[in-house]
């Protein structure tokens, strides 16, 4: 594992003063002690990826989110930080997931609000084990985890990947004595076996499919996430950019064959980030040797940014 400084905040220069405010030329690097503002830390990570059989190429996937980021307005003043990257060293990724942890949890103890960059969708269960060093060890606090994605990621397998996520988190929550509580918005029924479907009914899922997730349907889908969020102490946010369809999203591990149009999904990220509730987020499965243009780049960094805007 390296912990290893972000780079590369760089872009269009149009004067100085806030009223020429861009993400390069607002955002610092984090150091220790700095006042409580949005951080971004990166997990360089595609391993699980691979062990999952997808596309490797999604460890560059941070990088490409900062350059997609570096050039668009801020019209209200705000605090960015970059924590850097926490890289998995070869196939060690259980030793990158417990740092990104360690990271992640000295932040939000900080008082930050934390966003972080994937990488794989392996970044799941390191984002729930900082959350949960620091919301302490005790059973007295409830999590709702909110996945936009495609895919359940409750795959039992010997290693983990970005398959194995919430099946992680839901036995470290059975141990811990607290509920499992997940909502997974644009699960496509095409994507997952029927065993997964089946074990997602076992484990109490909460499920909208991705043909539900549709403008049409966006009062029961802004129903559906209110009340999720209003019956947990604190929500995280993990957006898997493979949710949406494919001309939208290329460059991802996986692409979607349907997918959550790119309205609906950036409603879906409004509503969890003004619930009140929402403790950090993460996006994952940016594959940047597979995106068209930016595309994918440039929308992630997109609903990044209206995230960060709009938390309430």
């Amino acid at each position: 594992m390296t912990w290893k400084q972000a780079t590369g905040w760089t872009g269009r220069n149009d004067g100085p003063g806030p009223e020429h405010a861009r993400w390069h030329n607002t955002i610092q690097a984090w150091t220790d002690g700095a006042e409580p503002g949005a951080v971004l830390l990166g997990f360089a990570s595609d391993e699980g990826v691979r062990r999952n059989k997808g596309r490797v190429g999604a460890r560059d996937g941070a990088q490409a989110l900062r350059a997609a980021l570096s050039s668009i307005a801020l019209h209200e003043p705000i605090r960015l930080y970059d924590a850097g990257d926490i890289e998995v060293d070869g196939e060690d990724l259980e030793a990158g997931q417990d740092a990104f942890a360690d990271v992640l949890a000295r932040l939000l103890r900080e008082g930050h609000f934390t966003v972080g960059l994937g990488g794989g969708h392996e970044i799941t269960f390191a984002s729930y084990a900082g959350l949960a060093r620091a919301l302490g060890e005790d059973s007295s606090w409830s999590l709702g985890i909110m996945n936009i994605d495609a895919h359940f990621d409750l795959r039992e397998a010997p290693l983990p990947s970005s398959g194995t996520g919430f099946a992680q988190i839901a036995k470290a929550q059975a141990a811990a004595g607290r509920p499992f509580r997940y909502a997974a918005v644009g699960i496509s029924e095409a994507a997952n076996t029927k065993v997964l479907f089946d074990r997602a009914a076992e484990l109490g899922v909460e499920v909208l499919l991705d043909t539900e997730c549709h403008w049409g349907n966006l009062p029961a889908v802004h129903e559906f996430i209110a009340n999720f969020a209003g019956s947990v102490d604190h929500l995280y946010l993990t957006i898997d950019l493979d949710a949406l369809p494919a001309n939208v999203a290329p460059g991802v591990s996986a692409p979607a064959g349907f997918g959550v149009s790119l309205e609906v999904v950036r409603e879906i990220i409004l509503a969890a980030a003004r619930s009140g509730k929402l403790k950090h987020a993460d996006i994952a499965e940016l594959n940047p040797l597979f995106d068209i243009d930016q595309r994918t780049a440039r929308t992630g960094a997109r609903l990044l940014n209206d995230l960060i805007l709009n938390r309430g």
